[in-house]
């Protein structure tokens, strides 16, 4: 099995910083795409970014210019620097990989328990 565990959440002003991070472990053989999703109350999970082993990245709309992905592939881990924030980026944040394990033949998609952004106005 794989493993993500997050940290970096927490309570912050409009306007403020956050960084997000995901570290990957268990028997990996390699993980071909890392992401964060977000979830807000009562809407559903949307993908906020994501990036390659080769360091292509996609941002949604509404974080572009604010957000930067980032990850270090030897440490199997993913970064999320969030800058000027505002109250409409409150949600649970969630880290996710699609990784192929040791002796497996194909990739899964695999998901972290989610780390509560908070943004105030």
């Amino acid at each position: 099995q794989v493993q993500l565990v997050e940290s970096g959440g927490g309570l912050v002003q409009a306007g403020g910083s956050l960084r997000l991070s995901c570290a990957a472990s268990g028997r990996i053989f390699s993980i071909n795409l890392m992401g964060w999703y977000r979830q807000a109350p009562g809407k559903e999970r949307e993908l906020v970014a994501d990036i390659t082993s080769g360091d292509n990245t996609n941002y949604a709309d509404s974080v572009k210019g604010r957000f930067t992905i980032s990850r270090d592939n030897a440490r199997n881990t993913v970064y999320l620097q969030m800058n000027s924030l505002k109250p409409e980026d409150t949600a649970v944040y969630y880290c996710n990989a699609r990784a192929r394990e040791w002796r497996h033949v194909s990739y899964s998609n695999y998901w972290g328990q989610g780390t509560q952004v908070t943004v105030s106005s």
